[in-house]
């Protein structure tokens, strides 16, 4: 599953017999509605978010990729008896899928990119400033990368008991004051190299 035309493009010649590609749309409900929909009527074995994301972490770089180890949501606010990004009831990070983890951790990517595994945030706000990233980091000093789905449909495979993972490749990085002319010389330069790694990871699942 991915958010964007972009994206979609990237990854639609992985499809084979065994493999769904779709688009979502941008941000978490556009993101649930669509697992939603697709685990009703295509009960998948498992669901892979993927696509781009903002780099978070020091020393991260474009076309590296991030896995996420879980995720959470980095806007969700339930009120002063509540923890900062979880819902209640449901728990403050959606773990993934333990088999799935290890098989993307497991790759080896070419000369030039880096894997890194942990945590991703999502929330409805394009990350294009450093101070939007730094107040995520002020709560999740530990993550790695930002998205706007990768929680949603975190959260909605919980709900249907599908293994989940997110497999987001970076775009931009936490680096500079203003990061869009990094996301676009992304798609303009590097992005078409920067999903070969999530090729492998298919294949090593099918």
């Amino acid at each position: 599953m991915v958010a964007m035309d972009k994206e979609l493009e990237m990854v639609s010649g992985l499809r084979d017999s065994q493999m769904i590609c779709i688009k979502s749309g941008v941000g978490k409900v556009n993101a649930a509605s669509a697992a939603t929909r697709l685990i009703i009527e295509e009960k998948p074995d498992c669901l892979i978010s993927t696509g781009c994301a903002g780099g978070l972490a020091t020393g991260l770089k474009p076309m590296d990729v991030v896995v996420s180890e879980r995720t959470c949501y980095h806007d969700v606010d339930c009120g002063p008896d509540c923890v900062l990004g979880q819902i209640d009831g449901l728990p403050l990070f959606f773990d993934a899928n333990a088999s799935l983890y290890r098989a993307a951790m497991s790759l080896k990517p070419e000369s030039g990119s880096s894997i890194y595994g942990g945590l991703i945030c999502s929330g409805d706000m394009f990350c294009w400033k450093r101070e939007q990233s730094d107040s995520i980091l002020q709560r999740f000093p530990d993550a790695l990368a930002v998205d706007m789905e990768s929680a949603a449909i975190a959260q909605v495979c919980r709900i249907y008991d599908i293994p989940f993972i997110s497999f987001r490749i970076i775009s931009d990085t936490n680096d500079k004051d203003d990061r869009v002319d990094d996301y676009l010389n992304f798609w303009d330069e590097a992005a078409g190299r920067s999903f070969d790694l999530l090729r492998q990871f298919t294949d090593s699942l099918l």
